[in-house]
């Protein structure tokens, strides 16, 4: 607006924030004598006003003005694209078949049916090493093995087993073959572990159960 009056800015904001005190104190002047305020409120009234004013006044005569049309500018249609010059020789490349240009990929071959899974055959047992009697200082006490009680202690050394080490030392075959062999007590070597209680025992330990053969307990209620 002020750049169509002719004014500069600086001028234009002058007047803008003129006007804007002009109109503070004269809307203070008036609540003073008029409306009853006290010269404080009416002081505070009008540096309101004047503020307000002022940036709506300087927003109204500063902002820029928006760029004058050109006459005849507006609604023309657009001009048409010129034509792509032609080549009255050019003519177009003949088609290339796709077999030339790109191989077919080869046939999926079909999908082979996977094998079922085989459950693992069962181990072979095996009869354990046996001594024909006991070695020198006698025969360990198999019965502070849980499990083994003086029945199965007697079938033991019947199978030529008196020591904690030689127990300790069988595999999976000879546990196997010990455990089908054991009338009346088929699997009674592998529930109750007698391979790991002997590893104990043979190194010199002691268990749970042998500790209570020990004191004195009877065997636990084993045969």
């Amino acid at each position: 607006m002020a750049e169509r009056s002719g004014m500069g800015k600086a001028e234009a904001a002058v007047w803008a924030w003129g006007i804007a005190a002009l109109a503070g104190i004269l809307a203070g002047v008036l609540l003073w004598l008029l409306g009853g305020w006290t010269a404080w409120q009416s002081i505070f009234a009008a540096l309101f006003v004047a503020v307000v004013l002022g940036i709506l006044f300087a927003w109204l005569f500063l902002r820029p003005l928006p760029a004058p049309a050109v006459p005849g500018s507006a609604g023309r249609p657009a001009a048409p694209a010129a034509p792509a010059a032609t080549d009255p020789e050019a003519r177009p490349a003949p088609a290339v078949p796709a077999a030339r240009t790109a191989s077919a990929p080869p046939p999926a071959a079909p999908a082979v049916a996977a094998a079922p899974a085989q459950s693992p055959a069962p181990a072979a047992s095996a009869p354990p090493p046996r001594l024909d009697a006991a070695r020198a200082g006698g025969a360990d006490d198999l019965k502070r093995i849980k499990g083994v009680g003086p029945k199965l202690e007697d079938m033991l050394h019947r199978m030529g087993v008196f020591h904690f080490d030689q127990i300790a030392a069988w595999g999976p075959a000879e546990l196997a073959w010990v455990d089908d062999n054991l009338e009346g007590f088929r699997g009674r070597a592998s529930r109750d572990r007698w391979v790991e209680q002997a590893r104990q025992l043979a190194a010199g330990g002691e268990t749970e159960f042998s500790r209570r053969v020990d004191e004195g307990d009877v065997y636990g209620g084993q045969r």
